[in-house]
């Protein structure tokens, strides 16, 4: 029996030893992470805003849950203009902190990083959160009031550009539709030129063959044709003579029998 309270005893001072130990690294980390961070800060009152934050990043390796230290580091980034990476040290410090102004003190800086990269939408967000924990902060009013006037302005000029992207488009889906009609009217004009060419062309080729054919048939009305069953004037000369011809032969022959019955010698061509 009693080496079993001796075994129990010996268990029991083991695990307080283990604990008491924890508790004296605990304790030395904390102090160590302390210590970085008033490094950190001699070095950002001095404004060596890089020494300052690799100070607080090794305190937070000390203590992760360092809520100064995440805080000091987020206002060394955001000193440096690295706005992007200062805002999750302020957060952690808005979700790890236990009293309502340290919350509304970092909530303010995330709004401050926020407008500093013009994205006003979560700038708004985060002021109010700030309020929320803190009414009485003016100074995060009128910064409030600030990121809702770029908002607005930033949503009306989104607005307008859209309009306006829209009006365009209308626009230039109305020139193609006009650019559409004129090339199709262009097309049926000049179709309509081709054809009224093509046709006063063929008018020019029926006019001309009619011309033609007129004076074709002036030039047959100028030259005398015979007519069937008539004597052209020279046949008609002919005729003429022909009888005037044999009338002198009568009228010879009958003077030649009245002169006494005397026969005319007639001479012979051979």
């Amino acid at each position: 029996m009693k080496n079993i309270q001796y075994i129990l005893l010996l268990i029991l001072m083991l695990f307080s030893s283990k604990e008491i130990l924890a508790q004296k690294d605990s304790i030395a980390l904390q102090r160590k992470a302390r210590k970085l961070l008033r490094e950190g800060n001699e070095l950002y009152n001095k404004k060596q805003y890089t020494d300052a934050s690799v100070a607080y990043q090794k305190s937070l390796g000390q203590n992760t849950k360092y809520g100064k230290a995440s805080y000091n580091l987020g206002n060394a980034l955001y000193q440096n203009k690295n706005y992007k990476e200062a805002v999750p040290q302020y957060e952690l410090t808005a979700q790890t902190a236990k009293d309502k102004f340290t919350k509304a003190e970092a909530y303010h800086n995330i709004g401050n990083a926020m407008m500093e990269q013009k994205q006003y939408q979560p700038a708004v967000d985060a002021y109010k959160n700030s309020l929320r924990n803190n009414p009485n902060d003016d100074e995060t009013r009128y910064n409030l009031a600030v990121a809702q006037k770029l908002l607005d302005k930033e949503k009306q000029d989104n607005k307008d550009n859209k309009d306006n992207k829209d009006n365009k488009d209308k626009d230039d889906k109305n020139k193609d539709k006009n650019k559409d009609k004129k090339d199709g009217d262009d097309k049926d004009k000049k179709n309509k030129d081709k054809d009224k060419k093509d046709q006063d062309k063929e008018d020019k080729g029926e006019k001309n063959k009619d011309k033609d054919s007129k004076n074709n048939e002036n030039k047959d009305k100028s030259k005398p044709k015979p007519q069937q069953g008539k004597m052209t004037p020279q046949q008609i000369k002919q005729l003429l003579e022909s009888l005037n011809n044999e009338e002198k032969k009568t009228q010879k022959k009958m003077n030649a029998q009245k002169a006494k019955g005397k026969k005319i010698k007639q001479e012979k061509d051979w």
